[in-house]
């Protein structure tokens, strides 16, 4: 009788942790293809002058508004989903890996609550160029959307250890190549502020790490020693 409780508690379990990875796998690809659509559909949105967040204003701003919520909440999921497979027994990066990812799905949450400013003519009867002051909403913005890149950035390094550790050397390749590119892209519209190869460089670097965040949920065993 116990034993049968305990293995109907565990494939209870098993199947709360598969789904708490799915959350992962479907979150980059929902937030890219509701972005993507709205940019084909909103008027005077150009992804090389304006980052996805300005998607939150005007008429339709809750699309993206509810985009960044959806998302980040299927991110923090999915941190949940991580941490049960791989957790303390995985070393480190099974513990501050996960815990990365959740950092990040939570400043994607808050992102929601706190909208980016228009600006540069989105939405339209914006005045074209940078603004010339910064609401308190958007400085919050920028705030949390700062702290969440520099998790997703740090989790692509800290997985990259552990896969490396696994002997899992493509991945490990992936994931610190990912990060760089990321930085990268990220610390580049700072030093070209306004430069459109940058913005869409940005738009890319975001959608890569999504791209990887999504790939690591669909098998983060791939962290263990000896694991295929």
């Amino acid at each position: 009788m116990n034993e049968h409780v305990t293995t109907t508690a565990g494939r209870a379990a098993a199947g709360s942790t598969r789904t708490l990875l799915t959350c992962g796998v479907i979150a980059g690809p929902l937030y890219i293809v509701v972005v993507v659509l709205q940019m084909l559909t909103r008027d005077g949105f150009d992804i090389t002058r304006h980052p996805a967040s300005m998607l939150s204003n005007g008429d339709q701003g809750w699309i993206q508004i509810a985009n960044f919520a959806v998302s980040g909440l299927l991110f923090m999921a999915c941190a949940i989903g991580l941490h049960r497979v791989l957790g303390p027994a995985a070393g480190r990066g099974g513990v501050w890996g996960p815990r990365l990812i959740g950092v990040f799905g939570a400043g994607m949450v808050a992102a929601a609550f706190f909208s980016a400013d228009p600006v540069d003519g989105f939405p339209p009867g914006t005045p074209v160029g940078p603004p010339t002051t910064i609401s308190w909403h958007g400085m919050a913005h920028f705030l949390v959307a700062g702290a969440a890149f520099l998790a997703l950035i740090a989790a692509c390094f800290v997985f990259a250890r552990r896969f490396a550790g696994a002997g899992r050397r493509g991945w490990a390749v992936f994931s610190t190549v990912t990060g760089a590119l990321f930085l990268g892209a990220w610390l580049t519209i700072f030093a070209l502020p306004g430069n459109r190869a940058a913005n869409a460089t940005f738009a890319v670097a975001i959608a890569l790490v999504l791209v990887w965040t999504s790939l690591l949920a669909a098998r983060p065993s791939r962290c263990r020693p000896g694991t295929r």
